[in-house]
């Protein structure tokens, strides 16, 4: 038996764990005495010292063969599978299979002390940075529950929830047009100057003058080709005999069918997304106010992201509103915008309106129940988006 001053090693002469050498040798050491020249032969043995861990035996592994060679161990952990080598000093190389998990495991403390005395640096560095990191994980860990418990001890738990939703409305309020909560008027809570400014008001004259003169013949030719979305088919039906007030809305109804397509776009790779009949103005606001940039195979792309699709739907709530005197029927939109019917309704909730149900219009669906969002004063009040609200409740 030998020691050191990490661990213990032990040899055998006798049973399975002593070395399969011939019996016809025998080994003699020789020591030289310097001053006279001269070497003393003793009569030897050979012993594989292998290290003795407490409690678990010596580290061999058997082979395919059934032969133990114990000039490796190896750790298999659980969790990956994966085994990490470490060679001890002076030993011989050998093939080795593993057995199964079970019956190699060391525990951490006493693997910790192999790669101490035996590991290679990059084992040796990464123990080191794992018993850092457990020591900054522990001081993050208490200091973390420590700051909670005196949070949860100075509000309330009824307050942190409150503060909660609150946190949900304004994460979603990023998203959508000013709002004058002090206003007198439904059509001052969201103004259309906000939507549109009056130079991007002024552009849409040309492009929408077309909507302005269609024929309920061209209309049907539209709705059998789909050219435009289901709402602005639908109030093209129903534009107002006033040229002034038909002008108008031909032009909310050109820009709301534009927002439409827009957000079923992706990634926007070309310079004119909307076509040359866009107005440069139109196509200069959908591309800075509805769109965000990514860094892609090394360029700039303009890319409509989840919350870009969601602020287009805002604005298109609000648009809708005004065209349809403060009431739209949101199952309408959700169909154009392809969204899932909690999402529209998050999103309508979030403008402040009242949902209520009502029958489809003429040709739409009127044996299913559709959504309708009413602006209406006073505002009722905020309330955190359905799908945030299920929350585990803290202790």
């Amino acid at each position: 038996v030998s020691e050191t001053e990490r661990l213990c090693y032990v040899g055998h002469n006798f049973g399975s764990e002593v070395m399969r050498c011939n019996s016809l040798c025998r080994y003699f050491v020789g020591v030289l005495d310097k001053n006279s020249g001269q070497m003393e032969v003793y009569n030897a043995e050979i012993f594989n010292m292998q290290p003795l861990l407490s409690g678990q035996g010596s580290g061999f592994l058997k082979n395919g063969k059934n032969r133990f060679y114990p000039a490796e161990l190896f750790f298999v952990p659980e969790s990956r599978r994966r085994i990490q080598k470490i060679r001890l000093a002076h030993a011989p190389r050998a093939g080795f299979a593993t057995c199964g998990c079970s019956n190699v495991c060391f525990c951490l403390v006493q693997m910790d002390l192999c790669i101490e005395a035996f590991g290679t640096s990059k084992q040796k560095r990464a123990l080191s940075s794992r018993r850092m990191n457990a020591v900054g994980n522990d001081i993050v860990s208490t200091a973390v529950t420590k700051a909670a418990a005196n949070v949860i001890d100075a509000k309330g738990v009824t307050a942190l929830m409150q503060d909660m939703a609150q946190d949900d409305v304004q994460n979603i309020s990023a998203f959508l047009p000013p709002c004058h909560e002090d206003a007198d008027r439904p059509e001052h809570v969201y103004k259309f100057e906000d939507i549109l400014s009056p130079a991007e008001y002024e552009a849409l004259r040309v492009p929408a003058a077309a909507l302005a003169s269609i024929t309920a013949e061209e209309i049907a030719k539209r709705v059998e080709e789909r050219s435009h979305c289901s709402f602005v088919l639908e109030e093209l039906k129903f534009l107002p005999a006033d040229e002034r007030s038909r002008d108008h809305k031909v032009r909310c109804l050109w820009f709301l069918d534009t927002l439409i397509k827009f957000s079923h776009l992706k990634v926007i790779k070309k310079k004119h997304p909307m076509g040359p009949e866009c107005p440069h103005i139109i196509s200069r606001k959908l591309m800075k106010n509805f769109t965000s940039l990514t860094y892609n195979n090394g360029s700039i792309q303009n890319l409509i992201s989840a919350s870009m699709k969601a602020k287009i739907t805002a604005y298109v709530i609000a648009l809708a509103l005004h065209i349809n005197n403060f009431q739209t029927d949101l199952t309408i939109l959700q169909n154009d915008m392809k969204l899932q019917e909690s999402r529209i309704l998050d999103i309508a909730k979030a403008l402040r309106l009242r949902v209520s149900k009502a029958k489809g219009g003429p040709g739409l669906e009127n044996d299913e129940n559709h959504k309708l969002g009413t602006l209406s004063l006073p505002l009722p009040v905020q309330k955190a988006p359905e799908g945030q609200r299920k929350r585990k409740k803290m202790n």
